[in-house]
């Protein structure tokens, strides 16, 4: 019986953690992780992320606030809660004298899994890891190891997997294999928590995203909100002639020559549109042979949102 019906895979309220010598590396986050989401959970490095996560995982007690996972309180029913969530770890931890195969089922075995119902075969298989079945686990490659701990956090069958950084390290295509795992994880109703620092990976994998900063939660917003929030846009016009010098407007915030009729232009969309910035400079007669835009994308936003967050600080 879960002890609260509440529909967040994860709910967090007024977390902290102060660590002994002062520093706070939680200061009060509260968050909900919707069922069935790909959640991105983002910041710059020692921003909390891991501290959260390490809570979550029972590694880290915490200072203060409360947290459940799958309705389980993480101090009332501890066991239920780890029980529902599997993590795979952003340091690549494992016994390197034990074959992938043994670790798995040592993994299976620590949390009360049957031997009829392991999967630790078809999880290798999933991760690419079946011909390395029997081999010891020191003699895998940093990408193999790191799918090993994907296959070793989903020995349970929990509904929750937590990826911490997941990618660091592993190449486009192992990548790329991870992540249509993690795709497939998903169809099949399992939530996902991912922090990365590949901005890229967040914006098109992540349905919603939370950005923490200096252990406080600055954003938390749908995916495609949290991109339009991004008020600079770049452009590209090629004109007509070679320019002498560079035109000047009101309405451009930064302009650069790329070369002697190439300039790049940033302006703000809150405040002016693409047609207001050519008219600005054809109205110093200058002819307009191409043009090419740039759309913001996450990293401008995280960028954006952090540094007024560093400035407010």
């Amino acid at each position: 019986m879960r002890c609260d019906m509440t529909d967040a895979a994860i709910l967090i309220e007024d977390l902290e953690k102060t660590y002994a010598g002062g520093k706070r590396a939680l200061d009060g986050v509260s968050l909900e992780v919707p069922r069935g989401q790909i959640f991105g959970l983002l910041g710059p490095n020692g921003a909390g992320k891991s501290t959260l996560i390490n809570i979550l995982a029972g590694l880290v007690n915490k200072t203060g606030g409360r947290a459940t996972i799958w309705g389980f309180d993480i101090d009332v029913h501890p066991r239920n809660a780890k029980a529902s969530i599997g993590i795979v770890p952003q340091e690549i931890i494992f016994d390197p004298f034990f074959t992938p195969f043994e670790t798995l089922e040592i993994q299976a075995g620590l949390y009360g899994v049957p031997k009829e119902r392991r999967r630790s075969m078809e999880l290798l298989r999933a991760m690419h890891l079946e011909d390395k079945a029997r081999a010891y686990s020191r003699t895998l490659s940093g990408g193999m190891k790191r799918r090993l701990l994907v296959a070793k956090a989903m020995v349970h069958s929990p509904p929750i997997l937590v990826l911490d950084e997941p990618t660091a390290g592993v190449d486009i295509e192992l990548r790329q294999q991870l992540w249509d795992y993690v795709r497939s994880l998903h169809a099949e109703g399992v939530t996902i928590v991912l922090t990365t620092h590949y901005l890229e990976e967040a914006e098109e994998l992540c349905d919603r995203i939370a950005i923490i900063n200096h252990g406080r939660l600055i954003a938390n917003e749908a995916t495609r909100t949290l991109v339009g929030m991004a008020q600079e846009k770049a452009v590209e016009v090629t004109v007509d002639r070679d320019l002498a010098a560079i035109p000047a407007a009101d309405c451009f915030d930064k302009i650069e020559m790329v070369n002697e009729r190439t300039l790049a232009i940033t302006y703000r969309k809150d405040r002016v549109n693409a047609g207001e910035v050519l008219a600005a400079l054809q109205k110093d007669g200058l002819g307009i042979v191409d043009v090419s835009t740039r759309e913001a994308d996450l990293e401008d936003v995280f960028l954006n949102l952090t540094r007024a967050a560093n400035a407010a600080a």
